[in-house]
């Protein structure tokens, strides 16, 4: 969907959130807080979105049909509430379509199930009470999570640190900073190890040495 190389997918996938989103320059951080459902899962993929109707799912039943292998599924509403949009039976579908992974931004139930799939699922909230199935809402729509916009095909990285997106257009250029800053950060923790100083190999005693 996005076609970004599926090498570049999982290369950004395992260097994670915190690395990417810095190699970014600090853009596409969805600033809020999720269950990671599935402890030390890592997931990564172009967006597939369904926006449902207000505390309503149907939109997550109709959108099964377009999701594709390797695909994370968004699910939104206009308004994130703690009503369960995802349970045992569309992760079943997810699962059976091949999604990569599932961010919702909502709430998720049936969750000792949910932990046992091998589709790994982001929710904002756990809780059992229901969704309706009255309202159709709109697939592969631009929405906003958590102050970031996410467009059908942009890329998706999801971690314990959380979840950041990058447009397939930067994708290579991003994936090349991270590359870079994953390097280097290897360098300072050989350094660390050593027994130097951050605060030394930032440079800032010599800082505060001019200052004063």
């Amino acid at each position: 969907m996005s076609g970004v190389p599926q090498e570049t997918v999982s290369t950004l996938r395992e260097l994670g959130v915190s690395t990417v989103y810095e190699a970014s320059g600090r853009n596409g951080l969805v600033e809020a807080d999720y269950h990671q459902l599935v402890a030390g899962s890592r997931a990564a993929g172009p967006a597939r979105i369904a926006r449902c109707g207000q505390d309503d799912n149907r939109a997550v039943h109709e959108v099964m049909d377009r999701l594709q292998p390797g695909e994370v599924l968004v699910l939104t509403m206009p308004e994130p509430a703690p009503v369960a949009l995802v349970g045992e039976l569309l992760l079943t579908q997810a699962a059976a379509r091949g999604a990569a992974a599932v961010l919702v931004d909502g709430a998720a139930r049936d969750i000792e199930v949910l932990r046992e799939f091998e589709v790994p699922v982001w929710t904002r909230w756990i809780r059992a009470h229901g969704a309706t199935k009255t309202e159709r809402g709109e697939l592969d729509v631009a929405v906003e999570v958590g102050g970031t916009r996410i467009c059908p095909g942009d890329l998706v990285v999801l971690d314990a640190d959380g979840v950041v997106v990058v447009r397939p257009d930067d994708a290579e250029t991003v994936l090349e900073a991270s590359r870079a800053r994953f390097t280097k950060e290897e360098a300072m923790r050989t350094r660390l190890q050593a027994g130097e100083l951050s605060y030394d190999i930032h440079g800032l005693r010599r800082e505060d040495t001019k200052a004063s």
